[in-house]
């Protein structure tokens, strides 16, 4: 699957000449970043926007950019925290009517060892847990749009690490926050599989993608002197995007005519993957990233923590 558009491509650019009257979408994570700006392009075609954050006032700052910006009026603000299941339990709850689009977008990254109340590992929490539940509860909104959308924002940093079954949350191994942070973008891309399996017969298209590397954010927690080997040593493959640029994958999956019907893959550079090789180290996905049995089995485990179908 390979579209005109590439790395260099912006997300207004993969969004122009589309028209989304009438199409409704939730952006988690929206108030600055990646999540900004595919709320900012979506609303730029004239969807209705809900953004979903944990700072209200963030949440209303980035509305107010947005709507200056766009003209797009239809801009709201909801709280989510994913790391609570009470809130997410909450936004699914006052969520009515059909919704179009969802960008699970979140995400937390280079974190300490740190837990949530149930005693989840944070990054798995959130990054996973909390879209999961997010997204099955919002399942029958998605079927109601009748040709709904769902972007599951990975990582390259999936290649760190499968999911590790048998001790998701680190219990009996060392902690590693690059580790914990690699298998739970894994699990982004098996969500992306099974549940494009499962909700293919409700019109519900599921992707996940790679947006690139950003300045963002997310970073806020990783070591710097990590991040300047990056930069200076690293990656001729895989360089630094602009905002724009990294938002482009994500406003592609979302609503680009292109990929009418195309669900369960992987998606970078606004193209479909090429598999991981060894000569290919710094883009593609690995295998195990979108095996079937183990979208499945994640399918399993994270029903029976967080609920869901």
């Amino acid at each position: 699957m390979s579209t005109p558009f590439t790395a260099e491509s912006t997300a207004a650019e993969v969004v122009d000449g589309i028209r989304l009257p009438g199409r409704r979408a939730v952006v988690t994570g929206a108030t600055s970043g990646i999540g900004l700006e595919t709320a900012r392009a979506l609303a730029g075609a004239g969807a209705e926007v809900t953004l979903a954050v944990r700072d209200a006032a963030a949440g209303a700052s980035a509305a107010e950019s947005i709507t200056a910006h766009t003209g797009n009026k239809e801009i709201h603000v909801q709280l989510l925290d994913l790391t609570d299941q009470a809130s997410v339990a909450s936004f699914v709850a006052g969520w009515s009517g059909p919704l179009h689009v969802l960008v699970n977008n979140a995400g937390v990254m280079g974190l300490p060892l740190t837990r949530t109340r149930e005693g989840w590992e944070t990054h798995f929490a959130t990054n996973h847990y909390g879209h999961f539940a997010l997204t099955t509860g919002l399942q029958s909104a998605l079927a109601e749009a009748g040709d709904a959308r769902v972007v599951s924002v990975s990582s390259s940093q999936h290649r760190l690490s499968p999911v590790v079954f048998d001790d998701i949350h680190f219990e009996q191994r060392a902690y590693d926050p690059q580790s914990a942070y690699g298998q739970s973008k894994t699990a982004n891309a098996l969500f992306a599989v099974e549940a494009a399996r499962r909700w293919a017969g409700d019109g519900i298209a599921v992707n996940a993608v790679m947006p690139g590397v950003v300045r963002t954010n997310l970073m806020r927690h990783v070591d710097p002197e990590v991040l300047a080997r990056f930069a200076e040593s690293g990656a001729p493959e895989l360089p630094w995007k602009t905002t724009e640029q990294g938002a482009a994958t994500s406003v592609l999956v979302a609503v680009s005519p292109l990929l009418e019907g195309v669900s369960g893959r992987y998606f970078e550079d606004c193209n479909q993957a090429e598999p991981l090789t060894p000569d290919n180290l710094h883009g593609g996905v690995a295998d195990y990233a979108l095996d079937p049995a183990q979208a499945s089995r994640l399918w399993e485990v994270s029903a029976e923590a967080v609920g869901g179908r």
